[in-house]
């Protein structure tokens, strides 16, 4: 079955189940999301290669059959993913994954949790509850030797793959899992033949987590066909003629009744997020050699603000000692090195992100408009709370433009804020977008990834010193418009006229923005769209 996913926070409850793993008869080997590559695959060794002058390698972790221990599997890479998903498929590893994500957000990469036939979560049990974990070794030898003499039959086979796609589990991955894990529970209970109730487990066990939560407005399921007219042939033919086993109702209930409702819609809502182009909520990468996550060291010069990778350059001198000793006058050095040796760190660091919204207060609908930008933003900090997103506000009305809300995280702060957010008066379009081109480069000389949101009717009427002047507050506009495009600040334009304005079109052009027309859009709606837009 591959392996396990462990969903819970460190302490004695978790401790108590990995103690309990010891039993596995595969040596159990602690890996890091950040491990490197020469470590499980093997790599040069440093020390032997400079003592005896010729390179001697090292076996890696995945060289020989084991048990792997991944902590903190949440912060997996996607590329660690790929090389456990890789051992996972020879069959000669299973993966045990501590998943200790306090979000539905975070989690796993799905290379490994499509990989992993069993999932645990510990999170709401308490310790009083549990107790130290002991197998029968001897009942575990029997059950391995009596595993070996089992199969499924078709009709089972058929069952668990029908079950799994009635769940809205896509992967083919599932009904093998399945499949393996109900010949283990007819082993370890002692049976010589697989039976329903084996079937049912399995089920529960490698469906469970992985079942698709049914919609809300989901169509009622098919009505049986009717009996055929043909009365003639007897109750003992008709019970010939079904196929034998266990429904697949009773597979797919099994399953659903494995975890609660409220859990099994938090790991689909974590899956389709991590699945998301830019599910973290992450600002920019850039990459240095200052801080951050470390990266493989690449070659390089020496100069100012270099860090040296030492290790990773005297790997790559090792390999040239005898020859350099030997074109060289001094036979007895210990240790040549050349400038094509040198290997530099790197580090990667991601910035947070700011989503700044400038919203239009102005106006006779500026009330409703208002109310709306105040929900849809208290929604959208909501959700961006575990995404460590920051959210800024600004309104525009009367003569010029106002900060309401700095970049911030607190729920708290945010509401308060707005409550007492007033509207009216004229429509100072440019001065919105002045200030919240300067709300951007402020946030992004604190080391934050701005995003510009602009919700307006278009109808800008005030020019930037405060005199009524539209056709000189439209050009103004659309020279700002413009700056915001060159500082490469990523925008988002929202008309929420009753009808699409061409300006406000033409404003995101200039901007190179995405233009939505959401005229009548409620709070909910609007926090979606937006959610939509800026994780694209």
């Amino acid at each position: 079955m591959r392996g396990l996913w462990l969903r819970a926070r460190a302490g004695p409850v978790r401790d108590r189940v990995t103690t309990g793993l010891a039993a596995l008869p595969l040596p159990q080997r602690r890996l890091h999301p950040t491990i490197a590559d020469d470590v499980l695959f093997g790599g040069l060794d440093l020390t032997a290669t400079l003592a005896t002058g010729q390179p001697v390698m090292t076996a890696g972790l995945l060289a020989t059959p084991s048990a792997l221990v991944l902590t903190m599997a949440e912060r997996c890479p996607p590329g660690l993913a790929a090389r456990l998903a890789h051992a996972l498929d020879t069959g000669t590893h299973s993966l045990i994954a501590l998943d200790e994500a306090a979000d539905p957000d975070e989690g796993m990469p799905s290379a490994l949790t499509d990989r992993l036939g069993l999932f645990l979560d510990l999170s709401d049990v308490p310790l009083s509850q549990t107790g130290p974990l002991a197998l029968d070794t001897a009942a575990l030898a029997a059950a391995r030797a009596r595993h070996a003499t089992l199969t499924l039959s078709s009709d089972a086979l058929d069952a668990l793959t029908r079950a799994a796609a009635e769940l809205g589990i896509g992967s083919l991955r599932a009904p093998l899992l399945a499949a393996a894990c109900a010949r283990a529970h007819a082993a370890w209970m002692g049976r010589d033949a697989i039976t329903d109730d084996d079937l049912a487990a399995a089920a529960a066990l490698v469906y469970g987590h992985r079942a698709m939560p049914m919609p809300e407005n989901a169509p009622p399921p098919e009505a049986d066909p009717p009996p055929p007219d043909d009365t003639t042939d007897s109750g003992e033919k008709q019970a010939e003629d079904q196929p034998q086993g266990i429904p697949d109702e009773l597979l797919v209930a099994a399953a659903l009744a494995a975890l609660p409702r409220d859990l099994l819609e938090a790991l689909a809502k974590g899956r389709a997020t991590r699945a998301a182009k830019s599910a973290t909520g992450s600002g920019a990468e850039r990459s240095g050699n200052r801080r951050g996550r470390p990266l493989p060291s690449r070659p390089g010069r020496l100069g100012p603000g270099a860090r040296i990778d030492l290790v990773a350059t005297l790997r790559a001198a090792a390999p040239w000692q005898p020859l350099r000793r030997a074109q060289t006058a001094r036979p007895d050095a210990v240790l040549l090195v050349r400038a094509a040796d040198i290997r530099l760190k790197r580090f990667r660091e991601t910035s947070d992100r700011v989503l700044i919204f400038a919203v239009d207060a102005s106006g006779s609908a500026a009330f409703a408009r208002l109310a709306e930008a105040k929900g849809a933003i208290e929604l959208l900090l909501a959700q961006a709370y575990a995404r460590r997103d920051h959210v800024s506000l600004l309104t525009f009305k009367g003569f010029h433009a106002e900060l309401i809300l700095p970049p911030t995280r607190s729920l708290v702060q945010t509401k308060r804020r707005l409550a007492g957010v007033p509207g009216g008066g004229g429509t100072p379009l440019a001065s919105g977008l002045q200030l919240a081109l300067a709300t951007a480069a402020q946030a992004r000389a604190r080391g934050l990834t701005p995003t510009i949101a602009i919700l307006t009717d278009g109808r800008g009427n005030i020019a930037l010193d405060g005199t009524p002047d539209r056709p000189r507050a439209e050009d103004e506009a659309f020279r700002l418009a413009r700056q915001i495009r060159a500082s490469g600040t990523p925008a988002l334009v929202i008309d929420v006229a009753n009808r699409p304005q061409a300006s406000l079109r033409t404003l995101a052009q200039l901007m190179d923005a995405p233009y939505l027309a959401l005229p009548r859009a409620d709070a909910h709606r609007l926090s979606s769209v937006l959610g939509e837009a800026l994780e694209s």
